[in-house]
């Protein structure tokens, strides 16, 4: 199994670069004409390409948030349909859905703020692809070495963590280990759609928080205001601030187990491999 990667560079593209071995990485400045050539004798094309979404938002930063993921996966897709690749897998997220409201993939009712349409716009741009598609809208990534789970450990391990605001916003999340399976399995069993990259329980930020604490036998006494975020990051706050509730039911309808469907399964596991 060879496969090309479009946004090797970051933390969920480092731990798919291990699990397939044989790879060739698509950059940014390519031509179409290039990744046209890398793609040969390429079995599967993995979309990751985007800037990062957690920085503060301006006005030229939103326009670097789209190009890097709008024009990015045209000119992928425009090179994979002259390809004899046979199956594009796209990255999405799970910010294209509503806030308060327990989704599925049956859900077509979408959030209307930057990032849904954003989101929207993405999926509409991988879709013109003549191959084989599947989109995985990723929800929290956790793992030791990268994502939300990384930013957070030094003021848990101080003992400064705590929820944010009341602790109520649902959040919707997947252990790394189990989004690269995942891959594998969608891959290994050629499926093509929709599917929700979050474990099957999502929680509470205030039980994400308690559970953490627990883990790493720290006090989590120190509350932290939806303000502060909102001052630190502006509009881009609602990542971390938004109540996403999203189960995969597309994916336990195919089958797939996963390895750490519960949040202290999963904490306990990946702080074990540090």
């Amino acid at each position: 199994m060879k496969i090309a990667l479009n946004g090797a560079s970051g933390f969920v593209g480092g731990h798919i670069k291990n699990r397939f071995q044989d790879h060739v990485i698509i950059e940014k400045t390519d031509s179409e004409a290039m990744i046209l050539e890398k793609l040969k004798d390429v079995d599967v094309a993995i979309n990751l390409a985007g800037a990062p979404i957690i920085k503060k938002w301006d006005e030229d930063y939103k326009q670097l948030l789209i190009e890097s993921r709008i024009e990015s996966t045209r000119k992928l897709v425009n090179a994979l349909n002259q390809s004899a690749c046979s199956q594009f897998i796209s990255a999405s997220a799970i910010g294209i859905y509503p806030n308060d409201v327990a989704c599925d993939e049956t859900t077509h009712s979408y959030a209307e703020d930057f990032l849904a349409q954003l989101v929207q716009r993405w999926e509409e741009e991988a879709q013109t692809c003549h191959k084989p598609t599947a989109i995985l809208r990723f929800g929290v990534v956790l793992g030791n070495d990268g994502g939300a789970l990384k930013q957070m450990l030094p003021a848990f391990k101080m003992g400064l963590g705590g929820i944010i605001g009341y602790g109520k916003m649902m959040t919707s999340w997947i252990d790394i280990d189990d989004l690269i399976n995942i891959y594998t399995f969608i891959i290994e069993n050629k499926l093509s759609g929709i599917f929700n990259a979050t474990a099957p329980h999502p929680i509470s930020n205030y039980e994400l928080t308690k559970t953490l604490g627990k883990v790493l036998f720290r006090p989590t006494l120190l509350p932290l205001p939806e303000s502060f975020l909102t001052l630190m990051f502006g509009e881009a706050a609602s990542v971390m601030i938004d109540s996403k509730e999203v189960y995969p039911k597309n994916l336990q309808a195919q089958g797939f187990e996963f390895s750490y469907p519960n949040i202290e399964t999963s904490l306990r596991h990946l702080l074990k491999k540090q």
